[in-house]
């Protein structure tokens, strides 16, 4: 027994320090995110951003008010969540200030929801057409909807399914993160197959083509993992009905119930 000691130690000891560089890295990648998200657009209108081709203020500086509107609400909101976000998941800060803890998740699922349905309506102007339209649209309604879900969860007291629905919905709101990564990586395994004179621009279309889904769809595998690793409520694509015990057959709860 003692010879199995020191090795389990170290294997605990092992698990935290990747728990947190995993979780140092979520911090910084997402403050490093929303920061860039929110300040590209702070730099001026929607049309002065456009003729310097900054993101995505050209698709959206000739679209109707209410749609720019929407747009800035999004760029604004969802940023707020994804650099809240990170810090729901904080041990020490759930234990030692629970009334933090709290206040972060109210501001956090605000945000989420003001930046779930102002990205359902930006959905429709995707400039990736009817696969944009699926892929972000999709990803709106299942940022709103896992953000219910988590908040109904802790209103019902069920901390367990709460901690489940949070990492699927923080999963989504980084969501942010994971498609600039995939479309740097989606430019770079391009770049020695295409040529021409409007190379960059093809590679650019090409790349952006598919992270609708790209960029949320591997997000949401990896949170159901991480779900089941620690034990939480999963979610299952089949369930198996319990059938319930008939009275007087077979059950200890049915030889009691006939002879009450």
């Amino acid at each position: 027994m003692t010879s199995l000691a020191p090795p389990a130690r170290s294997n605990k000891q092992s698990l935290r320090r990747r728990s947190r560089w995993s979780w140092a890295w979520v911090v910084l990648s997402s403050l490093a995110i929303s920061g860039f998200f929110v300040g590209q657009y702070a730099q001026g209108t929607l049309n002065s951003l456009a003729h310097q081709e900054v993101g995505l203020a050209a698709d959206y500086a000739s679209r109707p008010l209410p749609i720019q509107i929407a747009f800035y609400l999004h760029i604004v909101f969802a940023g707020l969540a994804l650099a809240l976000g990170p810090w729901q998941f904080a041990k020490r800060l759930r234990g030692r200030r629970p009334g933090v803890h709290r206040g972060i998740g109210r501001a956090y699922l605000v945000s989420v929801a003001i930046g779930s349905g102002t990205g359902l309506l930006m959905s429709m102007f995707s400039t990736v057409g009817l696969l944009g339209f699926f892929g972000f649209a999709a990803l709106s309604v299942l940022w709103g909807w896992t953000a219910w879900r988590g908040y109904r969860a802790i209103r019902d007291g069920d901390i367990r399914s709460h901690q489940a629905w949070m990492i699927r919905n923080f999963a989504l709101t980084y969501a942010a993160v994971t498609l600039r990564l995939w479309f740097g990586v989606l430019i770079f395994v391009q770049l020695p197959f295409v040529h021409g004179e409007n190379r960059f621009d093809t590679i650019l279309a090409e790349a952006y083509a598919p992270l609708p889904f790209l960029c949320w769809l591997p997000n949401i595998v990896v949170a159901e993992w991480m779900i089941r690793r620690r034990g939480l409520p999963a979610l299952h694509l089949t369930t198996s009905p319990t059938p319930s015990p008939v009275p007087g057959r077979g059950t200890a709860s049915g030889r009691a119930a006939t002879t009450d």
